[in-house]
């Protein structure tokens, strides 16, 4: 059964962006109700009091009772909330369609999955919810909270569709072979590829043997401490003139 609200509201006179401001100013929130078999009709609401039914209801699936001053309270779906792009916890605007008891209509209604899958809890399968809310037709005053699917019985590579879903009293409008949930497999951990030890791949640092005084070998051109002996005076001429 849908459950069920109130708030209250008063025609509103105003139209326009000015007058909108105004009311928010005031604390209050445009509104508008419309529905079949009436003609759109102008409102002003209590921000207060709609930020508190708010916190309380699920706006697409709870029937509100909308008294306008001291007319008799007529049923109505919240269609639409309309939110400040820069602030979004502030509202600029609220829909309400007004429904009639034995006229069927369409909503969407949040899909809640109950148990958990054979396939995750016996071999660490991950659950894919591919989709989250359910359209469908129903009598306004059947209108749930939410639709339970249970997945308990699910194993890897099992998947729900639209069509295996069934519940009474009311008629799912979304394609019968639309994908609701599936068990997929683990993912593979990702190995490291083994790295070679330095010592392995690094070529040897050469050694060189301290060398004996006046001893001349692959290094006798080093002088005392790695420095480099002076050049010979004749060498230093010559590659002097050949610069020249």
């Amino acid at each position: 059964m849908a459950r069920q609200a109130s708030l209250a509201a008063a025609p509103r006179t105003g139209s326009g962006k000015g007058g909108a401001r105004s009311l928010r100013r005031e604390g209050k929130i445009p509104a508008v109700i419309y529905g079949r078999g009436r003609d759109p009709e102008a409102l002003a609401v209590d921000g207060a009091a709609l930020y508190r039914l708010l916190t309380e209801i699920a706006p697409s699936t709870t029937l509100v009772d909308v008294t306008v001053a001291d007319r008799t309270p007529v049923k109505a779906l919240i269609r639409e909330i309309q939110r400040n792009p820069v602030r979004p916890a502030d509202i600029i605007h609220l829909d309400l369609y007004e429904v009639k008891a034995g006229e069927k209509i369409t909503v969407e209604v949040p899909i809640k999955f109950a148990g958990v899958p054979e396939g995750v809890r016996n071999f660490g399968g991950v659950l894919d919810m591919t989709m989250h809310m359910l359209e469908i037709r129903v009598l306004p005053t059947e209108i749930p909270e939410n639709v339970e699917v249970d997945v308990t019985a699910l194993n890897i590579g099992n998947s729900i569709h639209v069509s295996d879903l069934k519940f009474p009293n009311l008629e799912i409008l979304n394609a019968g072979g639309q994908t609701v949930c599936t068990v997929v497999a683990p993912r593979a951990e990702e190995v490291a590829a083994p790295v070679a030890e330095a010592a392995e791949v690094a070529e040897p640092e050469l050694i060189r043997k301290p060398r004996e005084e006046g001893e001349e070998g692959e290094e006798g051109e080093e002088g005392e401490k790695g420095k480099a002996p002076a050049a010979k005076p004749e060498a230093s001429k010559g590659k002097g003139k050949d610069k020249e």
